[in-house]
């Protein structure tokens, strides 16, 4: 961490420091010979051929300025007010400048709001400059004020400069890979517009209007580029977080493109994972807008077989995790998906895929399995064929889901893993060989241990609902396996009531 911490220190700062100076500076030569001047220049900030990461970079700087400059405002400390806008307009005309030095013409419009930055900046200087000479309590209030709306306007004359400049630069990007008959160039343009995806939402929209899908979907349909489908499907993958990517991959008839190469077995593994990622993220249950992607359904039959093919021959963790995790999402897109699960036998191949640690080796993985069997569970034939693959141990197994790392995202999994456990089994006890299956394996053990000890279940309500509703239903078919004192205070009373009592219990099993 030391390490880290130290080297974004020192990225930091060559970006911190005060603008004219480092121009001087960097104007006198420090070698005799030419390239070692040049290498100086490159390490004192973004390479002078690299308009994109000179706008990232300062414009990260110049976001973090403003957001550290609203809040000394709202401390009036007026003396870090003016010193902080003195080295906003420093960095602004800075960007300005060098973004000029590297870029082609500007725009009018561009120019025009370059002009509107640079005047509000001078402005903040100035302004803050007067506050600092005033010692009357009510004059600074009102000039807080003014102080306030010149830092938010500028802000946003800021904001539409960088957009109108990054968008320039992804222009140039798509046009680039359109126009590039060298797959070297096309290569490093796909590269390039990922990091840009990795930035952020904003950064993802403004790809996807301006042309990057549907230009990452022209390299996924020429066979003499087949080497890069898999770096423009991770692309489109991150472009589609936003619900501009998946309208324009729905308009380029998107889907298609991804069945063609799921049920293409000529196309490499990691090709076939990374189109399952693509159909992850446009299926994504947590994403509203997915919902009306209507073109997938006239696809979906040969996705969800192509998908359940990619889990059973998977050769790492990753591609399974990939292709289970498409499928755990479109069971929530679409209720045919799970009939068609079965058809396909789904539930064996899930299920023999748990007991290969290649492929099954996280609770992330876990997570997608069980959340399939959830959502397959509201069907009736879904019970036999549980018990039939010896399934029903396996959910006793999810209920005992632990961590190893400790880390949040993991510790969450876990608990996704354990909740959907439960609700699967409740949903499976409706069938009485279900119920009485589980309670042979002391399920109900395992269900009253996580209601009664809130470090079993790490103190997640969710959890906590979902074992006691499964704990009822078990309870229905086998009273006989609860003591009295677990059937008064688990099972009698209202859901509500028990919870409460469980939710606020210190570890015990009395």
């Amino acid at each position: 961490m030391q390490v880290d911490s130290v080297q974004r220190w020192m990225e930091d700062l060559k970006l911190m420091t005060e603008c004219e100076c480092m121009c001087v500076l960097q104007a006198k030569p420090i070698s005799l010979e030419e390239d070692a001047q040049g290498d100086l220049i490159l390490a004192g900030g973004p390479g002078p051929g690299d308009p994109l990461q000179l706008l990232l970079k300062r414009g990260w700087v110049i976001s973090t300025e403003l957001r550290r400059i609203g809040q000394k405002l709202a401390q009036d400390r007026w003396a870090r007010v003016h010193s902080m806008s003195v080295r906003l307009t420093c960095h602004a005309r800075s960007m300005v400048s060098e973004y000029s030095a590297v870029s082609r013409n500007s725009s009018q419009e561009m120019s025009q709001i370059e002009k509107l930055l640079m005047e509000k900046c001078s402005e903040l200087s100035a302004v803050t400059e007067r506050c600092l000479q005033v010692e009357n309590e009510h004059v600074l209030k009102s000039m807080k004020a003014c102080v306030s709306e010149t830092l938010s306007t500028l802000g946003e004359h800021f904001g539409q400069l960088l957009e109108l400049a990054l968008t320039r630069e992804v222009q140039a990007l798509v046009r680039k890979i359109d126009a590039s008959d060298n797959i070297y160039t096309t290569e490093s343009t796909t590269g390039n517009l990922f990091s840009l995806t990795q930035e952020g939402a904003p950064l993802c929209r403004i790809i996807a209007k301006e042309g990057g899908v549907v230009a990452l979907f022209k390299i996924c349909r020429q066979d003499t580029l087949r080497c890069l489908y898999p770096q423009a499907l991770r692309t489109l993958a991150s472009i589609c977080c936003v619900e501009e990517g998946v309208h324009q991959l729905e308009k380029v008839d998107g889907v298609l493109c991804l069945a063609d190469i799921l049920t293409d077995d000529s196309h490499s593994e990691a090709t076939r994972a990374e189109a399952a990622a693509v159909v992850a993220q446009v299926t994504s249950p947590h994403l509203p807008f997915t919902q009306h992607l209507s073109s997938f359904l006239e696809s979906m039959e040969e996705i969800v077989t192509a998908l359940v093919k990619l889990c059973q021959e998977a050769s790492s963790g990753e591609v399974f995790l990939l292709a289970s995790a498409a499928l755990a999402n479109i069971t929530f897109f679409d209720t045919m998906a799970c009939e068609m699960l079965l058809q396909l036998n789904a539930i064996r191949v899930l299920l023999e895929a748990c007991s290969d640690k290649q492929r099954v080796d996280t609770p992330y993985t876990r997570d997608q399995i069980v959340t399939i069997l959830a959502n397959m569970s509201v069907l009736e034939q879904c019970a036999s064929d549980i018990i039939q693959e010896n399934g029903v141990q396996l959910i006793m197994g999810m209920l005992s889901e632990k961590p190893r790392s400790g880390t949040p995202a993991e510790v969450a999994a876990c608990e996704r893993v354990q909740q959907k456990a439960a609700v699967t089994l409740a949903r499976l006890s409706r069938d009485p060989d279900v119920a009485r299956e589980a309670v042979r394996l002391s399920c109900m053990s395992r269900l009253i241990e996580l209601c009664r000890s809130p470090s079993e279940r790490n103190s997640s309500d969710a959890v906590l609902v979902a074992c006691l509703a499964a704990l009822r239903r078990l309870a229905g078919v086998c009273p006989e396996g609860l003591q009295d004192s677990d059937f008064q205070q688990l099972v009698q009373p209202r859901l509500v009531d028990s919870f409460l009592l469980c939710s606020n219990m210190e570890e015990s099993f009395v």
